[in-house]
């Protein structure tokens, strides 16, 4: 043994020598490191992540067997329990109280598989241990219900405190609230932009979410009333933009990207996600074909200085997966979800950076922009 004595006080001067790699301070100051255990020369302690989603948990794990044994002795024997409390910014929020992040999904235009996006997103970061919900915010052509396989399904209303209250759609794991599981799936909703926007909104009052680490938005495309009604109603944790690659995708999400940024808006963009980013045949694994271009969102990263979250491929499966209501990442597609599993990692660090760095966003109060 060296000089240093088995104490929880040398422990934590030893553990304070960790570094958390993406808020660089150090992991005891944090608050990250509880409940000590001290033993013949053992010590058992737990450190506690920002998120279950962590990419960085077994380098963390590493340091701190490596910083108990430089600092405290070689000899000690050093078991590390790994858990995880997300993150928040939404202390005593009036709406969804139980909701510690609320992430906006959203694209500068149609068709660049944002749903899709979504999902899996959200299958991935409950395949991690978080809690996980969806709001489908696109109320003229929602396609939540069909990707999650629950198109015939409708919400119980249950009354909580003498109010009617609506219980999320649950599949696969995520909390799901859509227009789609309220009207018909055959009929067209001729709803004035005032009227989709209250539909929201009642989607966030009148529904029980209960405790949730991430509720995602999926907002329709473009920039228009459903997103301004989203930032005036709760505070955005923040946003992500999902684009193609091709230069047409990348001047729309350029649109939804600086939308956010706006002044009298201002929620943080986490991060872009590129779908279809290249095609790659089933029977051809390792090949890559850029049909749609390349390097159209690394262009848009480094342009407004935004994270490139992932690069999902264009893979056959996943479009059959979400057209038989199964997103591609619970059927265990391996290239599907190993490129959805690393875009919701990067999300997760996105959000414990952004809440360990930057202040409460506001819930937006002009009326017209």
């Amino acid at each position: 043994m060296s000089s240093y004595k088995l104490t929880e006080q040398t422990v934590l001067a030893a553990l304070g020598h960790v570094e958390e790699p993406d808020l660089k301070r150090d992991i005891v100051s944090l608050g990250m490191v509880n409940n000590i255990v001290l033993g013949v020369d053992s010590v058992r302690f737990t450190v506690v992540l920002t998120t279950p989603a962590c990419p960085l948990k077994e380098l963390i794990r590493q340091r701190c067997e490596a910083a108990i044994h430089e600092h405290i002795g070689p000899e000690v024997t050093v078991q590390i329990d790994m858990t995880a409390n997300v993150t928040s910014t939404r202390d005593s929020a009036p709406l969804l109280p139980g909701v510690k992040n609320i992430i906006a999904v959203a694209s500068g235009k149609g068709g660049v598989g944002k749903s899709t996006v979504t999902a899996n997103l959200a299958i991935a970061l409950h395949k991690s241990g978080a809690k996980v919900g969806i709001i489908d915010a696109d109320i003229y052509g929602p396609s939540i219900p069909v990707m999650f396989g629950a198109e015939d399904m409708q919400p119980q209303i249950v009354q909580i405190d003498g109010q009617n209250r609506l219980q999320p759609i649950q599949q696969f794991g995520i909390k799901l609230m859509s227009i789609g599981f309220l009207v018909p799936p055959d009929q067209a909703m001729l709803w004035r932009g005032p009227v989709a926007s209250r539909a929201l909104q009642q989607f966030f009052s009148d529904t029980e979410w209960g405790e949730l680490d991430y509720l995602l938005i999926d907002l329709p495309p473009g920039t228009g009333d459903i997103h301004l009604s989203l930032v005036q109603t709760v505070p955005v944790t923040g946003a992500i933009i999902v684009t193609t690659p091709q230069k047409v995708a990348i001047a729309d999400a350029i649109k939804g990207l600086t939308m956010f940024r706006q002044p009298q808006i201002n929620v943080p963009v986490l991060g872009i996600v590129e779908n279809m980013a290249y095609f790659t045949p089933a029977e051809l694994p390792d090949h890559q074909y850029f049909i749609f271009g390349s390097g159209g969102a690394q262009q848009l990263s480094e342009r407004f200085d935004v994270p490139l979250l992932g690069q999902i491929p264009l893979v056959q499966s996943i479009r059959e997966a979400g057209d038989e209501g199964k997103p591609a990442i619970v059927s265990g597609e391996p290239i599907a979800a190993e490129a959805f599993r690393g875009a919701a990692e990067s999300l997760a660090r996105r959000v414990a950076i952004r809440n360990a760095t930057q202040d409460q966003t506001k819930r937006v109060e002009f009326t017209r922009v």
